[in-house]
């Protein structure tokens, strides 16, 4: 083994297996013998504990699983390099954070590159002409059923109708600011921003230098 505990096929440069451009997930589902609710209500996850076996049937264990339809995330960048990014309390961590533009995909079938054009719309008041997609990633795989989709949008123009949305509870104390992405990328790397869908979207664009 490499000192990293990993041999040269299993990083991905030998192995049949792996793909081509190195090493990669592999999707698996393990047998599940049974599942029961641990809670389940009117919010748009649950809860539940599933027992699961191990593929040669050796043994079954209890596993918790978080139900969570997804989330869309918005990196808005206009032509000066500057950031729309909001300020939000979030009482769980007992924090007011910089984030993004954000939510779940709480509309069954929704595409969320829909869903991302519509929290742009109504956290931020703008809309765009270009959007791609950063990255789709788990946000909790040891928990949670949880994908977080990441999208670039550009050719940014203000929307002050917010296509009609009212915003209530913590978003009727949100505030919008432009921010340097050269700023937020620093608030990160020195720890003073916190907000993980914020980070991954900021190192992403300063990783791959997108433009």
């Amino acid at each position: 083994m490499s000192p990293e505990g990993l041999t040269s096929a299993d990083a991905g440069d030998g192995g049949p297996d792996r793909a081509a451009d190195g090493i990669a997930d592999e999707p698996q589902q393990w047998p599940v013998r049974s599942s029961s609710d641990v809670w389940r209500g009117d919010a748009p996850f649950a809860v539940r504990m599933d027992q699961v076996a191990m593929p040669d049937g050796s043994a079954e264990f209890g596993r918790l699983v978080v139900e969570h339809p997804g989330a869309v995330v918005v990196l808005a960048v206009d032509e000066s390099e500057r950031v729309l990014v909001l300020r939000q309390y979030r009482h769980a961590a007992a924090t007011r954070f910089v984030e993004l533009p954000a939510g779940l995909l709480d509309v069954p079938g929704e595409d969320p590159l829909v869903a991302a054009k519509r929290e742009l719309l109504e956290e931020g008041a703008v809309e765009a002409d270009e959007w791609t997609l950063l990255s789709s990633l788990w946000a909790t795989p040891g928990l949670s059923e949880e994908r977080v989709h990441t999208y670039l949008a550009r050719g940014l123009r203000a929307d002050p109708d917010r296509g009609g949305f009212e915003p209530v509870h913590e978003e009727a104390d949100m505030t919008v600011h432009w921010v340097p992405m050269s700023e937020l990328l620093d608030g990160v790397l020195s720890g003073r921003l916190s907000d993980t869908p914020l980070a991954v979207a900021v190192l992403w664009y300063a990783a791959r230098g997108v433009r």
